[in-house]
């Protein structure tokens, strides 16, 4: 899908661009496969703010996505290809032969028409079918990837995402994620293989603030223009500096940089720790 530019007719659309949709269904959900969210503008039972720069953001209906694909070995054949607002992927609405539909992740180049189909054996290697990791070649890329077997698949949903198999040995297959970690996977965890659409998702300019709000996301406001009783980096006087040795989230733990991961079960999973982006 490529990305469209407008002319700057205004301040805004001077910087912005969109990628095309033309490919994309414009039919609505079915009822079945839809629901509502309750928004929360990131407060908790007692109303008061947990999570900050959220609120707002247009009206939108979750698809309900089917992360396991647990129907094995029935072909199913996609009807469309649609934009989903709660995700960065696009999504494929698809038919098994007894007329149940259901939403998948769209795999890049998959289109109206094609096959797909999961299974626990191995089957055809193409975009959008499902295996067990150990039934896949190395160097495939995968997605939608389960980290138990059984499991809906968690990781590689996003825009563009792609984990990459680079050996399965014993009981464990060998991935390389996106952030660079490389982790074991039980080798009978499904994944689908391809790199999940959208991949020009990385590559479109907002703009506009506007849009940004049309997300649901709120303004954010630097430390070190506010005043000290608001945050450690605040006061002084014009565009002065934070004023001490590391900078700290406004309640004063240590930010940016800090490793957060506690101590998990998983980690005699990792091999080799995710690259630290400079």
């Amino acid at each position: 899908m490529p990305i469209k530019r407008y002319k700057a007719t205004t301040p805004g659309r001077r910087g912005s661009s969109v990628i095309t949709t033309d490919d994309l269904s414009r039919s609505r959900p079915p009822k079945r496969l839809r629901t509502t969210i309750k928004k929360t503008g990131g407060r908790n039972r007692q109303g008061r703010v947990t999570v900050r720069h959220r609120g707002g953001g247009h009206k939108k209906f979750y698809r309900i996505i089917d992360f396991n694909r647990s129907r094995f070995d029935e072909l199913a054949k996609v009807i469309s290809l649609e934009y989903d607002p709660n995700r960065t992927a696009r999504i494929a609405l698809i038919e098994y032969t007894d007329g149940a539909k259901s939403y998948i992740i769209a795999p890049d180049t998959l289109k109206s028409g094609d096959t797909v189909i999961s299974s626990r054996q191995k089957v055809e290697i193409k975009p959008g079918n499902r295996m067990p990791l150990e039934f896949i070649p190395v160097g495939i890329p995968v997605f939608n990837v389960e980290l138990q077997p059984g499991g809906k698949g968690r990781i590689a949903r996003s825009a563009g995402s792609a984990v990459f198999v680079q050996s399965v040995e014993g009981k464990f297959a060998q991935l390389k994620l996106p952030s660079g970690e490389i982790r074991l996977f039980p080798k009978d965890c499904q994944a689908t293989v391809g790199s999940a659409s959208n991949l020009d998702h990385k590559n479109i300019r907002l703009g506009k603030a506007g849009r940004m709000r049309w997300l649901g996301v709120r303004p954010t406001v630097r430390g070190k223009a506010m005043n000290p009783v608001d945050h450690p980096h605040g006061g002084g006087e014009g565009r002065s500096p934070i004023g001490m040795k590391h900078p700290k989230t406004p309640w004063g733990k240590p930010a940016l940089g800090v490793k957060t991961r506690r101590r998990k079960p998983s980690d005699r999973l990792i091999l080799r720790g995710r690259k630290r982006k400079r």
